[in-house]
């Protein structure tokens, strides 16, 4: 890739803030710099927004809701229509830009740009399906007639590892939905939503509908706007610890909320496991997004029967994966996302280590630019380690045996988060089982998979509320209103 076509990708994207349709600067002025975690270099400055700049963005939103309501949702269907049409036409200049600013292998984000798209494309369907009812009243004396409205205003905080996906899969129920919104994006991958904006501009959405802020001061900038009491709901995706406390936050003004948080996904494979389905869906289920992504397989239980054989052939597709900045031909682990990701996955495996894990291949870092640490995998490892019960977020397969299938999802259920389980068996009555006995939301069962902009996503306990994507994603941007009509 030439360094003019990456240069010409990254300015073609605006960079400054979009508030109600037009390209403004910070109040401030300042700025904040986009850094190539492969290189460490700096790609561009964007605009650092300030607590003031947060509220003339949700100015605009509110000054444009009543409006974008009243839009016929075959129009605001269309909107989404042209808007998945241009996505798909720019799949090459839009995947560029974003391993160019998050790092992942460029067939990984061309692939994710498939994948938002497919979101406004399912919204735009769904525009047109917002359905109510009419009802007789049970002593027979009036109807109830039943409506659903748009929330209101909404905000929407999106995380750096899949900076496309993540927006779209909550701008397009929004946009189908009726509801304006103030979208902020992941300090380290703000472009991609910067070029959305744009995108979604040029396909026709009324001015104001979405506005973009792009801040170093993420607290400092929503906080206001979730205790302000105009916006009406907040949809986040991010960490559990954010979550938590953006949750106090909305309880002030008590609003609607989605919350995609974190995950400790089990991989469970049983002695009667297709192998080369597990192993290959052991390769999807921890190497998407070089393992930083919160359905990224956590921690692997293998029945004792195959476990050596589990560990001697994940570890040869491990040891094979060519390593490099996303841009290369033929690269699969690209860099983690900063210098902290980095030191985190080192101290995770090191305590697994120290407790009597053994490496079976990769183990550490890697020297010279950009952040990158080799793909892992780690057999023994101890339930008492710390990379069994937090997120590892990188490239590393912890593999521990276990005898019963009571064992595996008493392991599997033992940590905070649920939000998927991946299940690998040739046997249907426990297939039904044991994916009805895991506590998670989503149950990967013999694919290392889930994630579809057709099937509701999200997890319980402390991996989140509410769901995105599927028949029920564009609820969470409706209220359901009741009308009682006396005859």
């Amino acid at each position: 890739m030439s360094a003019s076509t990456e240069s010409g990708v990254v300015e073609a994207v605006g960079k400054e803030l979009f508030i109600g349709g037009k390209w403004v600067a910070a109040e401030s002025g300042k700025t904040f710099p986009v850094v190539d975690p492969a290189t460490g270099k700096e790609l561009c400055h964007v605009a650092d927004a300030s607590p003031a700049d947060g509220v003339a963005a949700l100015d605009a939103a509110v000054a444009a809701q009543a409006d974008f309501a009243k839009m016929a949702p075959r129009e605001r269907g269309e909107i989404l229509r042209r808007a998945y049409e241009l996505l798909m036409k720019r799949q090459d200049e839009l995947a560029l830009l974003m391993t160019l600013e998050m790092g992942k292998p460029l067939a990984e984000s061309k692939g994710e740009i498939a994948y938002a798209a497919e979101f406004f494309r399912w919204f735009a369907e769904e525009a047109v399906r917002i359905d109510g009812g009419y009802a007789t009243a049970p002593n027979g004396s009036g109807r109830f007639l039943i409506t659903k409205q748009p929330v209101g205003p909404t905000l929407l905080i999106t995380p750096w590892n899949f900076p496309m996906a993540m927006g779209t899969r909550k701008i397009g129920p929004a946009i189908a939905a009726g509801c304006t919104s103030v979208l902020k994006p992941a300090a380290q991958t703000p472009l991609s939503m910067l070029a959305l904006a744009g995108i979604l501009a040029e396909a026709g959405l009324p001015e104001g509908v979405l506005n973009v802020v792009t801040t170093s001061d993420s607290g400092g900038v929503m906080e206001p706007l979730i205790r302000d009491g105009r916006a009406r709901k907040l949809s986040f995706t991010g960490s559990t610890g954010v979550g938590r406390k953006l949750l106090e936050q909305c309880a002030d003004k008590i609003l609607r909320t989605s919350m995609e948080l974190g995950g400790n996904a089990p991989f469970l494979v049983f002695d009667d496991a297709d192998m080369d389905a597990a192993v290959e869906g052991a390769m999807q289920a921890k190497m998407r997004n070089i393992g930083e992504a919160c359905t990224a397989a956590n921690r692997f239980y293998v029945q004792r029967g195959v476990v050596e054989e589990f560990a001697r052939r994940l570890t040869e597709r491990m040891r094979a994966l060519p390593m490099g900045r996303g841009t290369e031909k033929d690269v699969v682990v690209g860099p983690l996302i900063d210098e902290k990701a980095v030191e985190k996955v080192t101290e995770l495996v090191k305590d697994a280590t120290d407790r009597g894990a053994k490496v079976l291949t990769g183990g550490s870092g890697v020297d010279g630019p950009g952040h990158f640490y080799q793909a892992t995998v780690l057999t023994d490892v101890p339930q008492e380690a710390r990379l069994t019960h937090e997120e590892i977020f990188g490239p590393v397969a912890p593999i521990t045996p276990f005898d019963t299938e009571e064992e595996a999802v008493a392991k599997a259920n033992d940590t905070e988060f649920g939000l998927v389980s991946y299940v690998f068996t040739s046997d249907l009555k426990r297939a039904l089982r044991v994916s009805e006995a895991l506590e998670a939301g989503m149950i990967g069962l013999n694919q290392g998979i889930v994630s579809n902009p057709a099937a509701p996503f999200g997890g319980i306990k402390q991996s989140g509320l509410g769901r995105e994507g599927g028949s029920v994603g564009i609820d969470e941007f409706l209220e359901t209103k009741y009308i009682a009509v006396a005859l």
